[in-house]
């Protein structure tokens, strides 16, 4: 004979399932707030040096093997600041470079000392679409991490 299973037994194992299937989800927002963080920690001090820091941050999964690019129209005339970051704490260290309108990199990096950021100055030749390339370097851990940028103009 099988005993009917109570209702509390059946609700506590479905909250244990849900809290089990939301922890990943739990994790990947702060390490994404964590990255943000950073990101605009790094962009402060270049608002200070005048430029306009542009309020959204751009935020996607970096991956070891692949790294990360984005499109960005960028005008002549203008100069660029890229903040980026990944969380400090993941011990990933990362570098980027601008990629001009013929795919050569290009810019002036200016990386954070413990490898989770850096800030990327360009000011292109020409108006156009130009690719900011962002990657993770052998010198940290090689994992799956947010990274966040912010970008300045002036």
């Amino acid at each position: 004979m099988r005993l009917p299973v109570s209702p509390s037994a059946f609700l506590v194992a479905a909250l244990q399932l849900l809290i089990l299937l939301s922890a990943p989800a739990r994790v990947w927002a702060d390490d994404k707030e964590e990255a943000e963080k950073a990101a605009h920690a790094l962009a402060y001090d270049q608002e200070n040096e005048g430029y306009n820091i542009r309020a959204e941050p751009w935020v996607r999964m970096l991956e070891p093997e692949v790294g990360k690019a984005t499109r960005m129209q960028l005008y002549k005339g203008n100069d660029y600041c890229f903040c980026v970051a990944v969380p400090k704490k993941a011990g990933v260290h990362i570098t980027g470079a601008v990629l001009d309108l013929n795919g050569k990199p290009s810019g002036e990096i200016l990386p954070v000392l413990d490898g989770w950021g850096f800030v990327l100055f360009y000011k292109p030749a020409k108006t156009g679409m130009y690719m900011i390339a962002i990657h993770e370097t052998e010198k940290g851990k090689r994992k799956q991490v947010p990274v966040a940028m912010v970008t300045g103009y002036k």
